[in-house]
This record gives structure tokens, C-alpha cells and sequence, in this order.
């Protein structure tokens, strides 16, 4: 295995010296390899072989051993990579060496259920503050923090050193709510609501829409109906797209 430092962290050799400039699917994979890695290290595994954390993790063997080697880590022949040390490597580079303060808006059901999820501080993460626009929800407490009002987020925000805000208001809320976090400093912004936010350049916006996740999988639902239904003797059928277009049944729901 690679031995690299990186000031300032524990003085292991493996770690990474500086942060890497990772391509985004890199970054996107990285919590899944370290979810599987936290499950194997609580079932008592101090190595795993790339072809056992690729499965772990629901990956390519191939992909993951590229990912890695952008932190510098190319395991041991024959006995794979160190655990412990890869799971520093990866909390190094996303930044999860500290906890870092996230304030939550909109406390309505979604809202409700992320104060209460206990998996965030176990991934470096704390819910410093719950807001809503709502007078009803002012003064509710929910997981041990009470719902402020989103107009004390100035003062919130310099209570608390916020790093992330998230967005769980309605569509038409989401926008004024992504100003005010801009306006207090917060660069980061994870966004439930059903809408694309604007924001100035510099801060980060991840989406999260739970009705487009189920659309895509309704386009699997389709193909694979439509896969089933061709003809027994492998003819290509063809069926009439809205707006008069023909496809193939294998082309009908991606319109190509």
C-alpha cells in the first residue's frame, strides 16, 4: 500500500498528503465505498480485496481500483486494502475529519423526518438549527433542537458556524430560502424541494427529487415491459410514439 501523509492528520502511512482533484462520478462513489467500508469494519474486517468492496459497494472492480488510486491507494498485493486506514483516507478527502454544522428549513413532514434521522451525526454531521416560515412550528421541538423562525437564520448562522443549509420547503418557498442561506455565508446547499434553485458562483447545490427517482424507474418498468411483450420469433415490432413518431418496443421509451 501507498505511504503518503498529509499534514496535520494522524501520522499513519497511507494517508493522504494533499487533496486530490477528483472527476464528480469519483466524488459520487466515494460514500458508497465508505458506507461499505464501515460495514465491514463493524463486522470485524481489517482487510478487503477489491473484487469484496467493489461487491460491497455495488461497483465495478476495475472503477473502484481507478477511484482509489486518485487518493493514492493501490492496496497490497495479496492481501488487498487496509480497512481503517481506507476509510481515513476517504472521511480526508470529504471532509468529514470534522463535524460540520448543518441547518435545516422547513420542518413540514420531510422536514420533520431528516431532524430526525440519526445517521447524520454518525457520518460527521450535526443539525445545528431547524427553521420553518411557519409561526405554528416556531417552538416545536423535535429531536432535542426547537424550530426557530427562517428570519433568525443571521443569528443562527453566527451561532453556529454553518457549513451546509438544507432546503426541505415547498417548491414555491425553496428560492427565497437558498438567498437567505447565500446571504448568511453558506455555500453548500443540499435541496429537497421540486424546483432548480439559482445561485451565485461558488456555491454548491445538490438535488434531491424522490418523484424524478421514481420516473426513471417507471422508464426500467416500461422497457422491461416492453421487452417482454416483442414477438416470440425475435421480430422487431414497432410501435407509434406520441406525436406520430414510430420506435421499436425496445426504442419506444427513450425515443431514439
Amino acid at each position: 500500500m501507498s505511504q503518503h501523509r498529509h499534514p496535520g492528520a494522524p501520522g499513519r502511512a497511507g494517508a493522504v498528503p494533499t487533496l486530490p482533484d477528483l472527476p464528480e462520478a469519483t466524488v459520487a462513489r466515494l460514500p458508497e465505498y465508505l458506507r461499505a467500508l464501515h460495514n465491514l469494519a463493524d463486522a470485524g474486517h481489517e482487510t478487503v480485496s477489491s473484487e469484496g468492496l467493489s461487491a460491497a459497494a455495488g461497483v465495478n472492480s476495475a472503477k473502484l481500483r481507478k477511484d482509489l488510486s486518485h487518493l493514492g491507494s493501490y492496496g497490497t498485493r495479496g492481501v488487498g486494502y487496509d480497512v481503517a486506514l481506507l476509510i481515513e483516507q476517504i472521511e480526508y478527502v470529504l471532509g468529514l475529519t470534522q463535524r460540520r454544522a448543518v441547518a435545516l428549513v422547513g420542518v413540514g413532514n420531510l422536514g420533520h423526518a431528516l431532524a430526525g434521522y440519526d445517521g447524520f451525526a454518525s457520518r460527521g454531521f450535526r443539525i445545528a438549527a431547524l427553521l420553518d416560515a411557519d409561526p405554528s412550528r416556531v417552538g416545536e421541538e423535535i429531536n432535542g433542537l426547537v424550530v426557530r423562525h427562517v428570519d433568525d437564520l443571521p443569528t443562527v448562522a453566527a451561532e453556529e458556524s454553518l457549513a451546509i443549509g438544507v432546503i426541505a420547503t415547498p417548491a414555491a418557498a425553496a428560492q427565497q430560502v437558498a438567498d437567505q442561506l447565500v446571504a448568511v455565508g453558506v455555500t453548500s446547499i443540499l435541496n429537497f424541494a421540486p424546483c432548480v434553485l439559482s445561485v451565485p458562483e461558488g456555491v454548491d447545490v445538490r438535488k434531491v427529487d424522490l418523484a424524478i427517482e421514481l420516473q426513471i424507474l417507471s422508464f426500467h418498468e416500461h422497457r422491461k415491459a416492453s421487452l417482454t411483450a416483442l414477438p416470440a420469433t425475435g421480430g422487431t415490432a414497432f410501435t407509434a410514439l406520441p406525436g406520430g413518431f414510430a420506435a421499436t418496443d425496445t426504442q419506444e421509451a427513450i425515443g431514439t
